[in-house]
Parts: structure tokens; sequence; C-alpha cells
């Protein structure tokens, strides 16, 4: 008996839906979020932050307070706006994410990465060339266009909202094992709260409107702007 293997390469849509979120929600994903703090290193060199009880606290705290009721929820409109191309729509939420970038770092992070995953799907050849021209005409911030990553994949838009989410977490519990620093078994209690937490984000993020959305978090923009003439930093500013 012989078994045959087709070497004919899956085209983007042939690939399960399941590994199209992994893929996204993958720490290998080519945009640099690894070089970003987000505010932690600058919470660890202001005693904020110094083991992991701390940390995590911090972190939840974070996926609650900025995550849920800014980034997930502007995302959990910009997905349904990206597949009816709403070009209205999409640049009235990307201006709200510029908006809410309150410091240099933060609104470096967020149109880097952007531009990142922009270059990305181009290279994938993933999106319409409209949706893309679109994307890099608003000018993309990171939120707009993993939107629009997500906007391709037949998946639900709670599912897709909970892979982005998990991406933040893994990426912000290897942050802290570098800078507090923190063990690997420390890690991965951490990375088992914020999972465990990330549900209730998401739900969160659905139920606002764009009277309920907001990016209130003055310490954080406070921390951010000190990480730029911190002494010592292993994070980008």
């Amino acid at each position: 008996m012989s078994t045959t293997i087709s070497t004919n390469p899956r085209t983007s849509t042939e690939i399960p839906s399941l590994l199209q979120l992994i893929w996204l929600a993958s720490p290998a994903l080519p945009v640099g979020g690894f070089s970003y703090s987000e505010g932690l290193e600058s919470a660890i060199d202001h005693g904020l932050v110094h083991d992991e009880e701390s940390c995590t606290q911090w972190l939840l705290d974070q996926l609650l307070l900025t995550q849920a009721r800014g980034d997930l929820a502007v995302m959990a409109q910009a997905v349904p706006a990206w597949q009816a191309m709403d070009a209205e729509r999409l640049q009235a939420l990307n201006a709200w994410v510029l908006a809410t970038r309150e410091t240099s770092e933060m609104r470096l992070q967020t149109e880097q990465m952007g531009r990142s995953l922009l270059d990305w799907l181009r290279n994938l050849q993933q999106a319409q060339p409209s949706a893309l021209k679109c994307l890099a005409t608003l000018p993309p911030t990171y939120p707009m266009a993993y939107a629009l990553a997500l906007s391709l994949i037949d998946t639900s838009l709670e599912q897709a909202l909970l892979a982005y989410a998990f991406a933040w977490a893994e990426n912000m519990t290897q942050t802290a094992l570098k800078a507090v620093p923190l063990g690997q078994s420390s890690g991965q209690r951490m990375l088992a709260a914020l999972a465990r937490t990330v549900p209730e984000a998401v739900q969160t993020a659905q139920s606002l409107d764009d009277d309920t959305r907001q990016a209130f978090s003055p310490m954080l923009a406070i921390l951010s702007s000190r990480h730029e003439t911190q002494y010592s930093r292993l994070f980008r500013s």
C-alpha cells in the first residue's frame, strides 16, 4: 500500500480558520511587538511591579482597563466595518485609536506595528487590493490592521477577539519574564491568570459602543512618558 502526499501549496483561504487564528496570535508574527513593554518596564523601575504577584495584578488591570475598554472594543467594531468595507467608519475608528495614544512611545508602537502587519498582509496576498489600499491610507494603526486580518477569517467575532487578547497576554508575559525578571514557572502562572480573564475582557469589549468605549489610563500614560528618559531600558521608547 502506498500513500500519496500532495505537494500543491494550499492558498490562505484553504488554511483552516483555527490555524489562521493561531498564526495571527503567534509571537512569531513579524510585527515587532516584543520590542515594547507598554509601560511595564517603567512600572518596574518605579517599584510598582517587583514580583510575580504584583506583575500579575498589573497585567490583569491593563487587560481589563485598557485593552477591553479600548483596543479590543474598537476592534469589535472594526472587524465588521472591514467586512462591509465602510471606509468612513474605518477612518473614524482609526482616528480614535490615534487619539488614545497619549505619548510618542504609544503612538510609535501602534503605527510601526500597523505598518508591519500591513506589509505582512501584502506579502501573503490575503486581502483584496482595495482593502490594503484603504488600510495604507488611514494610515494604519495596529488594532485596525489586526482587525482587517481577522475579518478575512471565517470565524466568530468572539473567537477573533479571543485570539488577539491571548496574543497580547502572551507577549506581555514574555516582557515580564525579561524585565522583572521572572522564571518560566511564574510566567506560566501569570499567563494562566490572564487566559482565565480574557473571556471577560472580550465580553466587555463587545458590549461597548462609541459612547462607552474609552482609553482612560492616566498612570499608564505617565509611566510611558517617563520611560523615554529612563536610565536603563530593555524595551523600545
